[in-house]
């Protein structure tokens, strides 16, 4: 049995890794180096380019339960990621280099696999393509041709990093919201009303870079850059990313009107993320704004904040209940290009295609969770959303099949978990 995976994402890998373990000779293609991205800084396998965070790993979290889904499932990536992992409260954080070189590593050592670089110009004819929200546009056109479809795309923004040394520790304080993970994992920036306001007032303000097709194309909810933020509304950054409730200043045991939190991107702790700021702010806008917030007025920035183009297909209108071709042709989609938003989706919905590419190259049907589990409630919104407006989704609750009867709202979330894990387990023991 043959395959070819395209893309060499954590979708890709994941596919790539779950096809070769079961008998599947895998030609994995990855464009880099021959074909560069707007986003991506090295030609490695599994390189994450906007945040360092795979999101909590608690159980009563929707990503918390994705991730125990996809162990059991058997993810490769997710063992690799805590190898790599960083302080990040309840987060599975990663130091963005060493979790690269060990899925390059190990992805290239499976005797199953083999790597080409090239840019792929059409489907494969039995595959899984998983290149990710910036496939190539000779790619992404034969997909349309394929599928049928115009095309829909949205705009990612990604977040500055800034240098530790460089920030003011008197004025910046540790300490994880709600005293999570170690209790001080992250860095805080506090702000009062008149520093707040300031600031709101110089993102508004702020030069962005633009464009007719920026203008066209909406952005996903889940990812608004800061200054977008602003400016639906002078208060929606501090109900947001800016949010103080259970980050109390330990100096005045108060919680500050708004704060700014910074989250370790590398295992040493010399490069800190400013969580939640995506931008589209040109580089001297950054500097000027981004130097207002406490602590950072000589912030060294090792990254700068920039968006880029993202690009998914209308997988209810396309797709098949497995993210297979709705023509029952053996060949699947996998990762954001399906319409998931989020690290652990992507590689999620990369494990599950291979499994099912596996099977239907045994003869065998595809197989998806129930909707009662986190992985089987994701596949069933990208199967039955509604086409005519369909965007992009990340793991959550709302996602699950509702529980049967009456039930507490304190008690709802826990009952869900205790019948997703459930309700996983007897669908992994089926044959």
């Amino acid at each position: 049995m043959k395959a070819t995976v395209v893309g060499g994402g954590l979708a890709g890998c994941e596919a790539a890794w779950a096809l070769a373990e079961r008998g599947v000779a895998v030609t994995l293609v990855e464009m880099r180096p021959v074909v560069p991205t707007p986003a991506h800084q090295t030609d490695r396998l599994g390189e994450l380019v906007c945040s360092n965070s795979f999101k909590s790993v608690e159980l009563a979290n929707a990503h918390g339960l994705l991730k125990a889904e996809l162990r059991d499932l058997g993810s490769i990536l997710l063992p690799l990621a805590d190898e790599a992992r960083v302080p990040g409260g309840a987060a599975l954080a990663v130091d963005r280099t060493i979790f690269g070189e060990l899925v390059h590593a190990k992805v290239t050592s499976h005797p199953g696999i083999t790597v080409v670089r090239s840019e792929q110009c059409e489907l494969p004819e039995a595959g899984i393509v998983a290149t990710g929200p910036l496939t190539s546009d000779t790619l992404a056109a034969a997909i349309r041709e394929r599928l049928g479809l115009d095309g829909l795309a949205f705009f990612d923004a990604i977040a500055p990093i800034v240098s530790h040394e460089s920030l003011d520790h008197d004025v910046l304080y540790a300490k994880s919201r709600w005293g999570k993970g170690d209790g001080d994992d992250y860095l805080n920036a506090p702000m009062d009303r008149d520093t707040y306001e300031a600031f709101i007032d110089a993102l508004v303000a702020g030069d962005q870079f633009s464009g007719h097709a920026f203008d066209e194309v909406p952005y996903f909810e889940g990812c608004l850059p800061i200054e977008e933020m602003a400016r639906r509304g002078r208060e929606t950054p501090r109900f947001g990313p800016m949010k103080p409730v259970g980050l109390a200043d330990p100096r005045t045991g108060r919680d500050p009107h708004a704060v700014v939190q910074l989250r370790r991107e590398d295992r040493a702790g010399q490069m800190w993320n400013l969580v939640g700021f995506q931008t589209r702010l040109r580089i001297p806008e950054q500097r000027r704004v981004f130097t207002m917030i406490p602590g950072l007025a000589d912030a060294e920035f090792l990254r700068w904040g920039s968006i880029h183009r993202n690009s998914y297909i209308n997988s209810p209108r396309t797709l098949g209940p497995a993210l297979q071709l709705a023509d029952g042709a053996p060949v699947f989609f996998a990762g954001q290009l399906t319409g998931v938003e989020g690290y652990t989706e992507s590689l999620g919905t990369g494990l599950l295609s291979g499994i099912n590419l596996a099977r239907v190259l045994r003869g065998e049907a595809p197989t998806v969770p129930p909707p009662t589990t986190m992985l089987g409630g994701l596949l069933r919104y990208l199967r039955e959303a509604d086409p005519d407006h369909f965007q992009p989704m990340n793991a959550n609750f709302g996602l699950l099949e509702p529980l049967e009867g009456s039930v507490k709202k304190a008690e709802r979330k826990a009952r869900q978990v205790a019948r997703a894990r459930e309700d996983f387990a007897a669908w992994l023991r089926a044959p």
